[in-house]
């Protein structure tokens, strides 16, 4: 079990290394295995939204008011349109309170960071973060006016709504999150079973 905690870098396999350093034995060092947690989260939620808000210039400079792109014939297109509603068009009246729930969903992913120890974890939140960065950037910026942007979407699959890289991050991310929740796995690296 000590071995396991000590794999994970659990809060209690931290309480061991402390008790062995004063032990005089040398331990060690938690800390940087959490810097390193904190710092996997960032790099994820960068590249994530780099690549979301790379697309979209891209999209708007190329794609916006032409013609679809046929990526494999009828079943994937690139189609850029503005939504300023929710997944699937979904609440156009409610773009505010959108904007407001990204940046909720940030400031809790950024404290949460705080007691991050599990590399998994750190990934999921990465794309999280990234994924609800993108969108919001989208919100305050684009037209028509601050907070009540339309996000950029592009991605058509056949029979399906269109989304963005944002939207996949976070969908990727939330699936993720449920998959480490049934394994027991939480963010601080313990493991519980239910």
């Amino acid at each position: 079990m000590a071995e396991a905690e000590r794999i994970i870098g659990t809060p209690d396999s931290a309480g061991a290394d402390e008790s062995a350093a004063s032990d005089g034995t040398d331990a060690p060092a938690e800390r940087p295995r959490g810097r390193r947690r904190i710092v996997a989260l960032f790099v994820v939620a960068v590249l994530a939204y780099l690549l979301d808000l790379g697309s979209k210039i891209l999209v708007v400079e190329k794609l916006e008011g032409r013609e679809p792109i046929r990526v494999i014939g009828d079943l994937l297109r690139f189609d850029a349109i503005r939504n300023p509603g929710a997944a699937f068009g979904m609440g156009e009246a409610f773009t505010i309170i959108f904007t407001c729930i990204a940046a909720a969903v940030i400031v809790v992913i950024i404290r949460l960071a705080r007691k991050l120890y599990s590399l998994p974890w750190a990934i999921a939140l990465g794309l999280l973060l990234g994924g609800a960065l993108g969108n919001l950037t989208d919100r305050i910026f684009r037209s028509p006016g601050v907070f009540e942007g339309a996000v950029v979407d592009f991605i058509a699959p056949a029979h399906f709504a269109v989304f963005n890289l944002a939207d996949s991050a976070i969908v990727c991310g939330g699936i993720l999150i449920v998959i480490l929740s049934f394994r027991g796995l939480d963010p601080d690296g313990t493991v519980h079973k239910d």
